[in-house]
């Protein structure tokens, strides 16, 4: 890791957290609540060491075959705790890999991979924090559950003991423009609120994750819990 990079990266992240402060203190919020989930896909154990030495802490990967080679590398060389999250879509033969490497699952959206996820869990003796996926603008190329099918997907989750689900998560229609996403992250605000009117408080959805590199601060102004940001923090991707 160079000394150069390391300041870059550095730089990167404070300007990340200064959004975030800005946004929140908009919104009335605490800027302390929100998390950075840093998406290191396609990024190398080492940059992901760099930014664990500028102090983050939680990790979101989208593959499971990437994420098996870099997690325990990065675990090897690192003696602070960390976090990872799969961000990406999941198939559900490969629900056991996937229990084993990531502690929250942001993309459960059908029953069929829910219930592949609980007999993973179940065969680990463990439990799984999930997030439900809403495919907020019924994208036919997306995943996630349309939104008139959720409450059905919150239900059948509710009735598997091996998955602890947190609350929504959404990735919007792409847009230039970041202010295009708001109708996208208000929705999914809503449809948590709508969720739990019917929840006890202590079963109440917490977590809305949402809101990128190029449009989070319009989702912190909307409600986001957690804010998944790849390239503000590492830089642009290499193109194959």
């Amino acid at each position: 890791m160079s000394t150069s990079g390391t300041v870059d990266m550095a730089r990167r992240i404070e300007a990340v957290r200064k959004r975030i402060e800005s946004a929140a203190r908009d919104a009335g919020r605490d800027p302390e609540t929100i998390r950075i989930i840093a998406v290191s896909k396609t990024f190398p154990p080492e940059r992901v060491l760099e930014a664990v030495g500028c102090g983050l802490r939680v990790f979101g990967e989208n593959r499971i075959q990437e994420a098996a080679a870099k997690i325990p590398a990065v675990t090897e060389a690192s003696s602070t705790p960390l976090g990872w999250h799969l961000v990406g879509g999941l198939q559900r033969n490969k629900a056991t890999r996937a229990v084993q490497l990531f502690q929250v699952i942001e993309s459960i959206d059908r029953l069929e991979l829910a219930d592949a996820v609980a007999r993973a869990a179940r065969a680990q003796r463990t439990r799984v924090q999930v997030l439900l996926q809403v495919n907020v603008d019924q994208e036919p190329q997306k995943g996630g559950v349309l939104p008139e099918s959720l409450a059905a997907l919150l239900e059948h989750v509710d009735g598997l003991p091996e998955l602890e689900p947190l609350g929504l998560m959404t990735i919007p229609r792409f847009s230039e423009d970041p202010e295009a996403a708001r109708r996208t992250f208000a929705s999914l605000r809503e449809l948590r609120e709508e969720l739990n009117k019917d929840r006890a408080p202590e079963r109440r959805l917490r977590i809305l994750s949402m809101g990128m590199s190029h449009d989070f601060d319009v989702a912190v102004r909307e409600g986001a819990d957690w804010v998944r940001i790849g390239t503000a923090i590492f830089g642009e991707r290499s193109r194959p």
